[in-house]
């Protein structure tokens, strides 16, 4: 998946980028308190991307 598409994923869901990391970005999710790192590559693996939606409780989009 492309990272801006997750960011923005991300801000539709209500989450709020909280700071820069050595490698990655922390976005955090003010109405839970819960926050994820992001990594700064252009691709991030689906893997990954499952990992971050679960850790902020985002739901994917629908088809």
């Amino acid at each position: 998946m492309k990272r801006e598409a997750l960011l923005r994923e991300l801000r539709q869901g209500g989450c709020i980028f909280k700071r820069h990391g050595a490698n990655h970005d922390i976005w955090t999710d003010p109405a839970t308190g819960r926050s994820a790192p992001v990594p700064r590559h252009t691709e991030i693996a689906d893997g990954i991307v499952r990992r971050i939606r679960k850790q902020l409780a985002i739901r994917p989009p629908a088809p």
